[in-house]
């Protein structure tokens, strides 16, 4: 295996430059880092990560532990985003998945703080306050579509009140005056905050709230299913529900299907969450809002290793924007 000095002997310098084109020091000029870079790939160099960990006490790798993640079929964007960050950055990503159990979390925590990674992304499936395990805080870390219930760790998270409101504005400027809400459990981040934006964008177009055309729900097809068939035959029925994910935006196309009305036409629906598997192969197509699973993971990355540290501070949360896809069901 070719060494720091074969490659210094190939390119005709010293080992010293060939450690600083290597560790992406400034003070070299183009010419001879490209020679360098020649003499590694004609040796196949590769640098003793282990040996220049212990002797520099910085690592290459970065930790993301997550709940359960890797099973859903959309937050797994999380770790693209997260991924792809860190190989710009020219650093490995591990990824624990725990299935949310403590023992295993503390375990990963454990296990990442001894390969003395760069610092630790700590991510749920779901927006939620978290206790995270007590050693996280020995690296640096960030929470991501999670916070801390005390308050004292970065978070990234997306911006519900935004998604509701923009959802509902969306419908507003179809024409809709009759908006109703099929959202999930109370006491979510989630839930409170599309509410509230649902409840913004109301009073920003002068229309009163009425308790009668918002419905909760668990987050499944039934609910969705239940509450459209009780909210479709009221004497005043809504022309537009905006629902509090995909799931139950499904079982709203099944009710309104099944009392014999028509999407868009007799009523338009949009979701959360732009599940691929159901918003884009529903008839018509789903509207939703799309959370920034990807662009959370990415940030992340970005703060750890010092691209983005100065929009984060500690304790401080940011909140990234839900984008509108825009398909026939509005």
């Amino acid at each position: 295996m070719a060494t720091i000095k074969d490659v210094a002997a190939h390119a005709g310098v010293s080992f010293k430059t060939v450690s600083r084109v290597i560790n992406r020091h400034p003070h070299v000029t183009d010419a001879v880092r490209q020679k360098v870079l020649r003499a590694i790939e004609d040796l196949d160099y590769r640098p003793n990560i282990v040996a220049r960990n212990m002797r520099t006490r910085k690592t290459e790798y970065i930790g993301l532990i997550t709940d359960q993640i890797m099973t859903t079929p959309f937050s797994g964007a999380i770790i693209k985003g997260a991924q792809e960050a860190a190989w710009t950055s020219g650093i490995m990503l591990l990824t624990v998945n725990t299935d949310g159990q403590p023992e295993l979390e503390a375990a990963a925590v454990n296990m990442l703080l001894e390969r003395q990674v760069a610092g630790i992304a700590y991510a749920t499936m779901f927006h939620k306050a978290v206790a995270p395990p007590a050693k996280l805080t020995d690296a640096p870390c960030i929470l991501v579509d999670c916070f801390s219930a005390s308050g004292e760790l970065p978070a990234i998270v997306p911006d519900e009140m935004q998604g509701g409101y923009d959802a509902t504005r969306h419908l507003l400027s179809r024409g809709h005056r009759r908006i109703a809400m099929i959202n999930g459990k109370r006491g979510y981040p989630g839930t409170e905050g599309r509410l509230n934006g649902y409840r913004k964008a109301l009073e920003s177009a002068d229309l009163a709230y009425d308790e009668a055309l918002v419905r909760f729900g668990d987050w499944w097809q039934e609910d969705g299913y239940h509450h459209a068939c009780c909210l479709m035959k009221l004497p005043d029925p809504p022309t537009a529900i905006c629902c509090g994910n995909d799931r139950i935006a499904m079982g709203v196309f099944a009710a309104v299907h099944e009392l014999g009305a028509a999407i868009p036409d007799d009523v338009a629906v949009i979701g959360f969450d732009n599940m691929e598997v159901i918003a884009a192969h529903l008839r018509p197509g789903l509207t939703t809002m799309a959370l920034p699973y990807y662009e959370m993971g990415q940030r992340a990355i970005e703060y750890l290793t010092g691209d983005r540290c100065d929009d984060l501070q500690n304790g401080r949360r940011i909140e990234l924007p839900c984008l509108l896809i825009q398909r026939e069901s509005t």
